[in-house]
């Protein structure tokens, strides 16, 4: 039987399963990483890195990780 989320509860619980998060979590990680050193990597390097730019960096990591999380709930969705 295929998971449903159509409400916020459920659709963290299908989130939050190991294998969907594990999944999420790499893509992330590989996406995040190769956006950090296209779009911040000099700034760190130099050392001009403020606040601000580690908040972007941040959110350079959670993009990916709520895109992935989306699809995940679109195919769920799907599936039924």
């Amino acid at each position: 039987m295929a998971a449903t989320c159509s409400t916020w509860r459920e659709a963290l619980r299908v989130c939050a399963t190991p294998h969907n998060l594990r999944r999420t979590v790499g893509i992330a990680l590989l996406v995040g990483t190769i956006l950090f050193v296209i779009n911040q990597l000099d700034v760190v390097i130099r050392g001009d890195a403020t606040p601000f730019v580690w908040f972007k960096i941040g959110l350079t990591y959670v993009v990916p990780f709520c895109v992935s999380n989306y699809g995940i709930l679109v195919a769920t969705k799907l599936r039924e």
